[in-house]
């Protein structure tokens, strides 16, 4: 549906994007993630053919930005993160202008219009004046005339930015309903929102895309090691001694002990649970050890981040500490937001017209 290929973006002493390349498949909601400055919004706007790039090529469905702009540009929606909107219009007025402006034949806009109107929840406001609209319902508005053409591609930048929380549910949901039909290229701040509506996601840092996969995927591939946390329940010393013997793990760190005295407990506690703690100890004959009540919680750290779930299990089961839970540690997509973004260093470029100056930081635009 789109291909970006090779393109950059110059602007005078600084570069704005550089060999920006990715492309996108029909039914794709993807985020596009990124620090201020690092050249979001410009991709953007060149998709959609507010700005003309420098160099590369950029194609909505076969057909070239730059060889086909009008007929490139009717397959797209645009909801730039201020919706475009003319404050003394009413909403049914509006959507007529942005009918006849997108070029839907007068026959078909009543209909296009009241379909929009039911899909975004503005009935009942269709002679309301725009200026008098929450905020809620400006940004539905935005998202009315993006789609009112029923466009294939849907670029929406901060579609979320500035509303309450219910408001911003209410986007989400109706982003994801869109999502079902068109092909998305989300633009957020929200981090949580790319895990909520996304199934892939793209991340720019300086003007160049830095990753580009799934949010699951891109944990594991930033992930240098394989950790596991662990609950189990046994004697302390001997569960990490014994976890430190296995030829696959490579550290062992304690989270937080806890000391459970069964005995202590089974005195303290009613008849009825003292009862059902006998029957539970007879059902399961636990090893008479000092401290085999005791939970102790782990971080366990592969030698080579191999899974070594299995082996731990099968370990623990052999010497009878009951593994009360286990979970895979991976990178939140908060953590490699930031590492992508803060570990890359400033690059110093040289003038391009070498003027004197030493070197300018490198930002995006």
């Amino acid at each position: 549906m789109l291909e970006v290929k090779q393109v950059s973006k110059l602007y005078e002493n600084q570069r704005g994007v550089h060999d920006i390349d990715f492309s996108m498949s029909r039914g794709e909601i993807v985020g596009f993630l990124g620090p201020n400055g690092a050249g979001k919004t410009t991709t953007m706007r060149m998709i959609t053919g507010y700005l003309n790039p420098t160099r590369g090529s950029i194609s909505i469905d076969g057909l070239s930005m730059a060889e086909h702009p009008r007929k490139a540009r009717q397959k797209i929606g645009y909801l730039p993160e201020t919706p475009p909107l003319y404050h003394e219009m009413t909403v049914t007025s509006y959507l007529k202008f942005i009918a006849d402006l997108r070029g839907i034949p007068a026959r078909e806009q009543k209909k296009r219009i009241e379909e929009v109107i039911s899909r975004l929840g503005l009935q009942g406001r269709e002679k309301q004046i725009i200026r008098s609209l929450s905020k809620g319902y400006k940004q539905r508005m935005g998202l009315a005339q993006a789609i009112l053409h029923n466009p294939d591609l849907l670029i929406l930048d901060e579609p979320t930015s500035g509303l309450d929380p219910k408001q911003i549910i209410e986007i989400r949901q109706l982003i994801r309903e869109l999502g079902e039909n068109h092909t998305v290229l989300l633009s957020t701040h929200i981090l949580p929102e790319i895990n909520a509506l996304c199934n892939r996601v793209l991340i720019i840092n300086q003007g160049r895309i830095v990753m580009d996969g799934h949010p699951d995927q891109l944990a594991h591939s930033m992930d240098e090691t394989f950790e596991v946390s662990l609950e189990v329940k046994g004697p302390r010393d001997e569960v990490i001694a014994e976890l430190r013997s296995m030829s696959e793990v490579g550290e062992v760190k304690e989270q937080q002990t806890e000391s459970v005295s069964t005995e202590a407990d089974a005195a303290s506690a009613p008849a009825g649970d003292a009862a059902n703690a006998a029957v539970s100890s007879e059902n399961y004959a636990a090893p008479e050890k000092k401290g085999a009540g005791q939970t102790v919680r782990l971080i366990v750290t592969a030698k080579d981040r191999t899974d070594i779930r299995e082996a731990l299990f099968y370990r623990m089961a052999e010497r009878r500490y009951p593994i009360l839970s286990m979970k895979k540690e991976s990178m939140s997509l908060e953590d490699i937001f930031l590492k992508l973004t803060t570990d890359e260093r400033l690059e110093v470029v040289a003038d391009e017209e070498g003027s004197e100056s030493a070197g300018e930081v490198k930002t995006g635009a």
